[in-house]
């Protein structure tokens, strides 16, 4: 992926901040999502915003269309930017859309003594095995499966990967392809760098301003579950997931949970497509951190453009949109997985109009 970022748009912070803020994310109006609860195997219940009408339930005529499967990032949902920016690019392709919420992040506290975090590959792995079964004409375990492309961003891109490696060959029964978009595949690097300076000061607080309040109302669900003190007096992320993710979900401690969930460890064990786009200039995620090719596996592709930010990669003159980065991911996954557009042949697509921003001298 060939990036550069608008003149008017300079910074990793501001090429973070501006397309969450302020870019388009689509044409038209925003995404219509029907949302399916899914009965997890502990008993407690997942959200699943599906984008207008999902693929054909089992029994019905015809067969699936390929599916898109988005895993958010850190108190991210169906409406984030990059979220509606994905809905945007399957809707054009006629695709089916689909965003799975991670516990606790789709407008309601789950049930369960758990939440979401960063290594959660067996709750993806269940999700994907429930789209694959979706993609079956009939809806049955065996047979062809329509294409099935997952995509994850932040958060979701790095438990995204660690599904991946954890899996191996056996991920190809569940997604033909994955790409990470800008993930801390490196969470220890990534952790201490969201806690330092500026970071520290806007994005860890952003963060925290509602971690903190869903943690709390997990207590109050079933009290005595950690100490509230020590969670309230947490002022960075290390400091939560020492008190709250981490014995929550089976690590001894913060550092312990950062160092068994990162996916970059497990990325040479990958089999099946996979990209990992990362900006070197993403405030969250350090350029040192991220894999270099001899690290990862020959099913591993990376893209690492020198701006873009933390999910920003605006184009366009102001506001900008952030279309481009989607298109181009969905190009890639399309290509492994044999998924063709469903859209006009000679229609422009925001790839293209992303190239011939960048030749332009107002770009």
């Amino acid at each position: 992926m060939d990036y550069a970022a608008p003149r008017w748009l300079p910074g990793g912070h501001l090429q973070t901040i501006w397309p969450a803020l302020a870019a388009r994310r689509a044409d038209g109006d925003p995404p219509a999502y029907r949302r399916e609860r899914w009965t997890a195997p502990d008993g407690d219940f997942v959200d699943v915003d599906f984008l207008g009408v999902p693929g054909r339930a089992p029994g019905a005529p015809g067969a699936p269309r390929p599916l898109l499967v988005l895993f958010h990032g850190l108190e991210g949902s169906s409406r984030s930017h990059y979220a509606e920016a994905f809905a945007g690019v399957a809707r054009a392709r006629g695709w089916d859309y689909a965003v799975p919420h991670f516990r606790g992040c789709s407008g309601e506290i789950n049930r369960a003594p758990r939440a979401y975090h960063s290594g959660d590959h067996e709750e993806i792995d269940w999700i994907l095995q429930r789209m694959a079964q979706r993609q079956r004409p009939a809806g049955g375990t065996e047979g062809p499966r329509a294409p099935l492309m997952v995509a994850g961003v932040s958060l979701g891109g790095n438990a995204l990967l660690r599904w991946a490696g954890e899996r191996g060959a056996a991920a190809a029964r569940s997604a033909d392809a994955v790409a990470a978009v800008c993930s801390p595949l490196d969470l220890a690097a990534g952790g201490l760098a969201i806690g330092r300076g500026f970071n520290r000061q806007v994005y860890t607080r952003m963060f925290l301003r509602t971690m903190v309040p869903k943690a709390l109302a997990k207590w109050q669900q079933h009290p005595g579950l950690f100490d509230r003190d020590i969670l309230r007096a947490a002022r960075d992320l290390h400091a939560f997931d020492d008190v709250f993710t981490a014995p929550l979900h089976g690590f001894r401690d913060a550092d312990d949970y950062w160092r068994r969930a990162s996916a970059k460890p497990v990325l040479p064990a990958i089999r099946i497509p996979a990209l990992a786009v990362n900006a070197l200039n993403d405030p969250f995620v350090p350029a040192a951190s991220l894999p270099r090719p001899g690290e990862v596996g020959a099913h591993v592709t990376l893209w690492q453009p020198p701006q873009g930010g933390h999910v920003g990669f605006a184009f366009g003159r102001l506001p900008g949109h952030v279309r481009a980065m989607p298109e181009a991911v969905a190009d890639w996954l399309a290509r492994q997985a044999g998924a063709a557009p469903a859209v006009p042949a000679g229609t422009p697509t925001y790839a293209e109009a992303a190239a011939a921003v960048l030749r332009s001298p107002h770009g």
